[in-house]
């Protein structure tokens, strides 16, 4: 058996048999080096999990997850629900429309779905049961428009896509996905709007109208957090990773200090739980590396490539037959798994057919945004029906149906790069293409 063919077989044996992804990979690159290389190789293992994870753009990773955590305990999302409240108004689909736009703009604060999908079902899921709302279509609107986080800046998928890529500018990235997620977002509206009014869920004459003078003063602290993480980086005040440090700072001043929602035992306690989570996000990219290294020495991402392109060397069949696979993979595996595992065998197609590495990316986060809400795994709509206290399967014919209107989204930007490359082009980052 080709040391090709065992690494892989190990990996998706342990897969099945329960081994959590971390350790999968890195007893799949253990047994690729032990047959292809030599047993002596094995003393890398201990370098190449070190260097996978001693790389200071992958600071921003804990970092980001701690501010995302920050502005999820600080009252945030019930301030930023009311605003959205007095700007839509009572109106059929109005909650609807509010919990697309709250999970936008949470989005540009987390870089998490699973977190926004956290705060903001906690905040409207009361609402929307009231007004009429199945709990099932609730938590599966919640868990779709919660995953475009991993594509509004700062998204910590992103950050990764740009350390497994090399000469991929985060920046860039960062710009490049703003528009694809707000147009990722809006290709929820119609339909929820159309439901709500087909349906009759929430009645306008019975809705309420915040002030909105008041609401918009209450909610300007986290609406000028995406502004001050967005602006310090194209003014080149500070670099991707600081500006993960300026996130939490802001956040902890804002959660104490304005909303006053936390206190020093709190914040103790969100330290603890940043670090865990964190701990698990690391331990997977350190043992991936060895999955990686062995993958690379061999030749076994190069050997895959060259499969994959012999079975077309249509560069849009073999980009349709991709997303396809990464859709498949984002049902069953988390975005961070993703990057480790399918990336590298897509570099050699990025070079082979020329394309640009910033717009394959936000193509890829795209794909695994809607991965995030799609059955069976769903990470985003495990948090939201656990919160709404249904069954999983429940939801499962809203989820298929935001998925098809989110693909149009993703079909869109994947037919006209533009709508990804306009933004970082315009703010003068570098928008490379092999």
């Amino acid at each position: 058996m080709s040391p090709d063919l065992l690494m892989l077989l190990v990996f998706g044996a342990a897969m099945l048999l329960g081994v959590p992804v971390a350790f999968a990979l890195g007893l799949g690159g253990a047994a690729g080096i032990v047959v292809g290389l030599s047993p002596e190789m094995l003393a890398t293992l201990g370098t190449n999990t070190y260097n996978s994870i001693a790389k200071y753009p992958l600071i921003a990773i804990p970092l980001f997850i701690l501010t995302g955590l920050i502005f999820e305990r600080a009252g945030v999302a019930a301030s930023l629900v009311r605003f959205a409240q007095a700007l839509i108004g009572p109106r059929h689909g109005g909650l609807g429309l509010v919990v697309v736009l709250v999970c936008l703009i949470m989005g540009g604060m987390s870089g998490s779905g699973p977190a926004d999908a956290a705060a903001v079902a906690m905040v409207m899921l009361p609402s929307m049961t009231r007004a009429g709302y199945p709990k099932p279509f609730s938590a599966a609107l919640i868990a779709s428009a919660s995953s475009t986080a991993i594509l509004i800046p700062p998204s910590i998928a992103l950050i990764l896509y740009s350390i497994v890529v090399p000469g991929v500018d985060l920046r860039a990235l960062f710009a490049a996905g703003l528009f694809p997620g707000i147009l990722a977002g809006l290709s929820l509206l119609l339909p929820v709007w159309w439901l709500a009014r087909r349906n009759g869920w929430e009645d306008p004459k019975q809705g309420e109208r915040p002030p909105l003078k008041e609401s918009f003063i209450r909610a300007l602290p986290a609406l000028f957090a995406p502004v001050l993480i967005l602006g310090g980086l194209r003014s080149g005040l500070f670099t991707p990773t600081e500006a993960a440090v300026v996130a939490v700072t802001y956040g902890l001043l804002v959660g104490i200090f304005v909303y006053r929602q936390l206190s020093l035992k709190d914040v103790w306690r969100l330290l603890g739980e940043a670090g865990m989570v964190s701990g698990v996000v690391m331990i997977i990219i350190s043992l991936a590396g060895i999955f990686a290294w062995a993958g690379t020495t061999l030749g076994t991402f190069n050997h895959l490539a060259q499969a994959m392109l012999s079975l077309s060397d249509n560069g849009w069949v073999l980009l349709m037959l991709i997303m396809v696979l990464v859709l498949l993979a984002g049902m069953l595996l988390d975005a961070i798994s993703i990057y480790l595992i399918i990336t590298p065998i897509l570099i050699p197609l990025m070079q082979h057919f020329g394309w640009n590495p910033v717009w394959f990316g936000i193509l890829l986060a795209m794909n695994i945004a809607i991965g995030q809400f799609t059955p069976p795994v769903a990470i985003n709509l495990m948090v939201t029906t656990q919160i709404a206290g249904i069954r999983l399967e429940k939801t499962f014919g809203w989820a298929l149906f935001f998925m098809l209107t989110m693909l149009s989204a993703l079909v869109l930007v994947m037919l006209f790069p533009g709508i990804a490359l306009w933004l970082p082009e315009r703010l003068g980052f570098v928008v490379g293409a092999w």
